[in-house]
């Protein structure tokens, strides 16, 4: 049980990132690095999940 909560909350941390880029995106204004920043902690949320959603499927 503690692994989907655990997958909860990075899907949770996942949607927000995506909402903070969008926001980002939407500004003109928001610095490069700032954008950079957002995907690359989004991509790292998403390559947690999908560790978690493989590394679990294989103990079934």
């Amino acid at each position: 049980m503690a692994l989907q909560s655990h997958l909860v909350e990075l899907e949770r941390k996942h949607k927000v990132l995506e909402s903070q880029l969008h926001e980002a995106l939407a500004h003109p204004s928001t610095d490069d690095l700032r954008i950079a920043e957002l995907k690359r902690r989004k991509l790292m949320v998403r390559d947690e999940i999908n560790r978690l959603r493989q590394g679990s499927a294989t103990l079934h």
